[in-house]
Order: structure tokens, then C-alpha cells, then sequence
């Protein structure tokens, strides 16, 4: 087996919403000495990203996507078990969410697992989460990165919010803030004062990686 063919593997699994599967894929990876975050980016997360632009498009359900989401909170689980923390020294703290009014976690999630999986501390606060609650939770563990989901139009106005708090709280400059979502642009995180527009796990990694490797 290739590894484009186990990537394409783990993206099926995650589209079929086929646990035993990922599972396998996960063991042939091993086997193989595929880097695990690697296989996580290239093939499940890959799968998820696509679920989630078919969903947009109105060409997948709802419940399918709960489905496979389900799945890949396992993936996920499974291989960061399998990574080896004890050797990884903490290069920042982050805290992430989806902003109040929107219940939508799925990205925020393969977010949330693919920056631990790089090193960071990740305290992921969950959805509907209040911006007062993202400043707080950024003062309790001194985080360096804030990043905030929202997936609707409708709630884009709370990562304003965030920012705004931010500024209030003497914490612009001093905490990095990534914003990401559906509806979100590179517009929108200029105009808001944000520091970077995520648009994939990936993005929000190299961002990240590179900010720590400029101090």
C-alpha cells in the first residue's frame, strides 16, 4: 500500500462514516511509519473539510455530518494518544472556541487537535462561547494564541467583540488571535484587528509555528 492510497483510505473512512475502517487505517499507518499527524491532515481531516463543503452546498445532511464528526473525535483521540507528549516541550498556550450563538464545532475542533498534535497547549473552550469568557480563560492560562470560530454571519460580530475586549483589557499585542468560520475572510480579520484569517487546521498550524519561531 501507498501512502496516497492510505490518505485516500482515511478520507473515505471519515466520508463513509466508517469507525472500523479509520481504525484499520490507523494501525496501517503505524505499520507503515507514516507520521500520524501527517495522516491526520492528509486523509481524515481532509474528509472532515469535505464533508463540510458538501454540507454548505446542501449536497450532504446534517446528520451524516454528526456522524462522521463522531468519527473523527475518535481518529483524533486515537492518534494523539499515540503521540508522544512526554518528549514535547510546550511551545505556547492557545485557547479556542466557537463564539456565542453558534453551535457549529466541527472545524474548531480538527483545529483545536491538529495544534496539539504540533506542541501547543490547547484548551479548547468549546461553542457558544461568550467573548467575557475568552478574555478570562486568556488571562487564566496565560495563553499566547486566541482563536474563535463562528460559522454564521450572525455571530461573526462576537470575534469583533473579541478584539475590542482585547484592546480594553491591555491584551492586544501580548495574545495573538486567529479567527476562522465559513462566512470569515481575510477582509473581516483586517478589519476587525485581528492578527490572522485561518481558512484550514493547516493555516492555523503554520501561522502558529511561524510566530513562535519569530521570538
Amino acid at each position: 500500500m501507498t501512502k496516497e492510497t492510505l490518505f485516500k483510505d482515511a478520507f473515505d473512512s471519515i466520508v463513509d462514516c466508517d469507525e472500523d475502517k479509520a481504525m484499520e487505517v490507523i494501525k496501517a499507518g503505524e505499520e507503515m511509519g507514516i507520521d500520524p499527524v501527517e495522516l491526520l491532515t492528509e486523509g481524515f481531516s481532509a474528509g472532515i473539510k469535505h464533508l463540510g463543503d458538501l454540507f454548505g452546498r446542501g449536497e450532504v445532511f446534517l446528520p451524516e455530518l454528526i456522524f462522521s464528526t463522531e468519527v473523527m473525535k475518535v481518529v483524533t483521540a486515537e492518534i494523539e494518544s499515540k503521540m508522544d507528549h512526554t518528549q514535547v516541550e510546550s511551545k505556547g498556550v492557545m485557547v479556542i472556541g466557537t463564539v456565542a450563538g453558534d453551535v457549529h464545532d466541527i472545524g474548531k475542533g480538527i483545529v483545536a487537535s491538529l495544534v496539539k498534535t504540533n506542541g501547543i497547549e490547547v484548551h479548547d473552550l468549546g461553542r457558544e462561547v461568550p467573548a467575557e469568557v475568552f478574555i478570562e480563560k486568556i488571562k487564566e492560562y496565560n495563553a499566547d494564541f486566541v482563536g474563535s470560530s463562528a460559522l454564521l454571519t450572525t455571530t461573526m460580530t462576537e470575534q469583533k467583540k473579541i478584539e475590542e475586549l482585547l484592546e480594553k483589557e491591555g491584551l492586544k499585542g501580548k495574545v495573538k488571535s486567529l479567527i476562522g468560520g465559513a462566512p470569515v475572510t481575510k477582509r473581516w480579520a483586517e478589519k476587525i484587528g485581528a492578527d490572522a484569517y485561518c481558512e484550514d487546521a493547516s493555516d492555523t498550524v503554520n501561522f502558529i509555528l511561524n510566530w513562535i519561531g519569530e521570538k
